[in-house]
């Protein structure tokens, strides 16, 4: 399997050389913790809006700090096995931090997406992306999907 994972460096190489080839560049972020059809729907969508997409995920720290201590679910290990091997994405960033603004900051995609639950204005990062000529998109998000369903599901049966 190809490695998608790439730090922040070679990555804004990567961009400056995508940019000059005029290559439209698209970025979303998320924890991903456990993938369901929703998180597939928001990749293929937003594969189609541009010629590379990037997925920044949150690292287990990041995410306990969100979260809480029960979360996780699945470690960053686990996460970008399952991530790494979806068609959609060509690289995957890890961060730290509890959002990717300075990430959005330094690279300045052409596009964030992000689901259709967020206004435009509550997207992290969208004030440095619109001020320098790129959007912010919104997608349709698919009902009742998202990892806190699925948790709160399962553990009706434990």
């Amino acid at each position: 399997m190809i490695k998608k994972k790439i730090n922040i460096l070679n990555l804004k190489k990567k961009f400056f050389n995508l940019k000059k080839r005029n290559k439209r560049i698209v970025m979303t972020n998320g924890c991903f913790d456990i993938i369901h059809a929703g998180h597939i729907k928001i990749f293929k969508e937003s594969k189609k809006l541009g010629d590379i997409l990037v997925v920044a995920v949150n690292s287990d720290r990041s995410i306990k700090k969100l979260k809480g201590n029960s979360r996780p679910f699945n470690k960053i290990k686990d996460r970008l096995s399952v991530l790494e091997s979806i068609i959609y994405i060509d690289h995957i960033l890890v961060f730290n931090s509890l959002t990717p603004k300075n990430i959005y900051q330094k690279l300045k995609p052409h596009i964030i997406t992000k689901g259709s639950e967020y206004h435009k204005s509550e997207v992290v990062g969208s004030l440095s992306i619109t001020k320098n000529n790129g959007k912010v998109i919104l997608i349709k998000m698919l009902k009742n999907r998202s990892t806190s369903n699925l948790a709160k599901k399962i553990n009706k049966y434990i």
